[in-house]
C-alpha cells in the first residue's frame, strides 16, 4: 500500500512531539516502517552526492582436500571457482532497495555476467561506496568478477568501510554487522546457515530468492549502522567538495547547520577553531588557522617520530 507524503509528514510530526514508542503504538506501524518514512523524508530533501550502500553474496569454492586442519590448498585442487550469487544496494536515504540475483541456470553454470553488469552500472555512477568490510571483501570480489567478465574499471569512487570505523574507534564485543545491528535497533541479520549456500549453488530457485532477501536486509541494516557511526568517522570523504558547497558545510553529512564552538583542533604547526554539526553531531574544524604566518615563523616544532 502506498502511503501519501502528507500521511508520512503527519506521522513524523507526531514522532517529534511524542517519541518513537508512542508513535509506533498510535499509528500501529513497525520500527522498520517508521525507519522507511524517516529515510523517505531525508531522501526527498537531500542534495547529497551519489552515495551507494552495497553488499554482495558469493558462492563457496569447491576443492579437493586431504584434511580439515591447517590446509594449504594448491590451486590445482580447485574443482570450481567462486562467483557472485547476488548483490543488493541502495542510495543513501532512498526508500528504494535495488538488487539482482542469479537464475537457477546461471547458478548451476557459475555465470554471474548479467548481474555483474547491473551492479557495475550503479558503481560507475556512484561518488562514494559504503559497505561493511568493503575494502577487503566486497570491492575486491566485485573487481575480480568485473575483470573476469570482461568489464572495464568503474569510474573513480571513494569508500567508507563501517567495519574499519568500528575497529578503529570502539571496543564493541563484536564488530560484525549482525552484532552492531542488535545494538542499534535490537535486530540483527536474517538467520541463515551453510545449507542455503549449497542450495543456491545447486540452482534451487527458492534458495536464490531467500539469498536475495537476506542480501537486501543486510543493506538495510548497513544503512542504520553507517548513520549511527557517521559522527565518529574521521577523514570522512568531504561531502562539501562533492556537493560544490558555497558556504560552510559538514564534511560528514552535508548539513549547513554548523555550530562554532569554544574548542580548538591543534596540530604540531597550527591551531584551528573546532566546530560541530548541528544535525549529525560530528566534530570538525574551520579551514582558517588561528596562528598567523608571522607567528608561525617563530613556532618551534617537535621532532618527528
Amino acid at each position: 500500500m502506498t502511503v501519501s507524503t502528507q500521511r508520512i509528514e503527519e506521522i513524523l510530526a507526531y514522532l517529534e512531539e511524542n517519541g518513537e514508542e508512542q508513535t509506533l503504538a498510535y499509528f500501529d506501524i513497525s520500527v522498520e516502517t517508521l525507519g522507511r518514512y524517516k529515510r523517505k523524508k531525508r531522501w526527498d530533501s537531500t542534495s547529497l552526492p551519489k552515495i551507494l550502500l552495497l553488499d554482495v553474496e558469493t558462492s563457496p569454492l569447491e576443492v579437493y582436500v586431504w584434511g580439515l586442519y591447517k590446509q594449504r590448498i594448491n590451486h590445482q585442487n580447485v574443482i570450481s571457482d567462486w562467483f557472485i550469487f547476488s548483490w543488493s544496494a541502495k542510495w543513501l536515504f532512498s526508500p528504494e532497495m535495488m538488487s539482482d540475483v542469479l537464475t537457477p541456470k546461471e547458478a548451476v553454470n557459475g555465470d554471474d555476467k548479467r548481474i555483474m553488469k547491473s551492479i557495475w552500472e550503479l558503481i560507475d555512477e556512484a561518488d562514494i561506496l559504503i559497505g561493511h568490510n568493503i575494502d577487503r571483501f566486497d570491492k575486491r570480489k566485485l573487481n575480480t568478477r568485473f575483470i573476469m567478465n570482461g568489464l572495464k574499471p568503474p569510474m573513480p569512487y571513494l569508500t567508507i568501510d563501517t567495519l574499519t570505523v568500528a575497529q578503529r574507534n570502539f571496543s564493541f564485543a563484536s564488530n560484525r554487522l549482525d552484532y552492531l545491528g542488535e545494538l542499534i535497533r535490537n535486530k540483527g541479520k536474517i538467520a541463515t546457515n551453510f545449507e542455503l549456500w549449497k542450495r543456491c549453488k545447486a540452482g534451487d530457485k527458492e534458495a536464490l530468492t531467500e539469498m536475495e532477501t537476506y542480501n537486501k536486509e543486510d543493506v538495510a541494516l548497513l544503512e542504520e549502522v553507517y548513520v549511527f557511526l557517521r559522527p565518529w568517522i574521521k577523514s570522512h570523504p568531504n561531502l562539501a567538495i562533492l556537493m560544490d558547497a558555497k558556504e560552510p558545510c559538514c564534511p560528514n553529512c552535508g548539513s549547513f547547520n554548523i555550530e562554532v564552538t569554544d574548542h580548538y583542533y591543534t596540530t604540531p604547526a597550527n591551531q584551528y577553531r573546532a566546530v560541530r554539526c548541528g544535525d549529525c553531531g560530528s566534530p570538525n574544524r574551520l579551514p582558517s588557522s588561528i596562528i598567523g604566518l608571522e607567528d608561525k615563523k617563530n613556532l618551534i616544532r617537535s621532532i618527528a617520530r
